[in-house]
């Protein structure tokens, strides 16, 4: 027996509409709309991530370029006018250049480090502990106080964690007008530490700038008091590989208050008498 299809009302043509194929066209359209949404994001951060590269490279030459070029001066200076050169003066500026040099490169090798995300070579660590040797292996340059809890153990790579507290501590030492803070605490599912100066704290605005590389803010807080410009933007990475977070905040005091909150490790099963772990 043959089946008839019976034309559409109203449709003079005497065609038959199939709603299943048009929601199929439509919701094709809406795909395809969707991955090209997609491919546009992708396309933007790409651009994004090249103009960061760009900046990087830039500003790193730069950094470079001028020792270098202060130290050939120096040098030329001295060459052509070798009786008039004082060889000591010429010496320890010629030093102080040399270790500006070095520690930008060191600090650009232990930035591509802190980037790549610990595979092995973690262990248990107390916070509280890791905060109090890094602080006595220190010149006293400023007044510390300490409000530290202990227990707060995490999955730690030591001198990574190492470097990530010596870098806040040099750049609140750096700021502070007459003391520094140091905090740890447990918050929630991680250990948090704070780093908190007294000196003129961070604009709101520039709050995720200061751990771009190389970033300069206002003369208050400026490089001319020391460091690389690496020294956030390392313990950025050393924060993140370790899979937590950090930011910036007013500080009590006035200052800024850097805060690293980093996951607690899995509590320890304890031995049963008969030397299993309980559950």
């Amino acid at each position: 027996m043959c089946r008839h299809v019976h034309p559409a009302v109203g449709d003079p043509a005497g065609r038959t509409h199939d709603s299943h194929g048009e929601t199929a066209i439509s919701l094709s359209a809406d795909a395809a709309e969707s991955v090209l949404r997609e491919l546009a994001d992708a396309r933007s951060e790409l651009k994004r991530a090249a103009d960061r590269q760009r900046r990087f490279m830039a500003d790193a030459s730069h950094e470079l370029l001028t020792p270098l070029a202060g130290l050939r001066a120096q040098l030329e200076e001295a060459r052509l006018h070798p009786e008039e050169t004082d060889l000591t003066e010429l010496v320890v500026h010629t030093l102080r250049d040399v270790d500006r040099l070095q520690t930008v490169v060191s600090d650009l090798l232990a930035l591509q480090k802190a980037g790549t995300k610990p595979s092995q070579g973690t262990q248990l660590a107390d916070l509280s502990e890791l905060v109090l040797t890094q602080v006595a292996g220190r010149a006293p340059r400023m007044p510390t106080l300490f409000q530290l809890v202990p227990g707060m153990v995490i999955n730690a790579v030591d001198n990574e964690i190492h470097r990530l507290l010596g870098n806040l501590l040099d750049n609140a030492q750096r700021h502070a007008r007459s003391k520094v803070l140091v905090e740890v605490r447990q918050e929630g599912a991680h250990a948090e530490i704070s780093v908190s100066d007294d000196g003129d704290g961070i604009a709101e605005a520039d709050r995720e700038k200061i751990f771009e590389p190389f970033t300069r803010l206002d003369e208050s807080r400026c490089r001319s008091r020391g460091g690389s410009g690496l020294g956030l933007a390392i313990a950025r990475e050393i924060v993140r590989a370790h899979g937590g977070t950090i930011s910036v905040e007013d500080a009590p005091e006035g200052g800024a208050r850097f805060v690293v909150r980093l996951p607690l490790a899995e509590p320890l099963a304890h031995p049963a008498a008969d030397g299993h772990p309980r559950p």
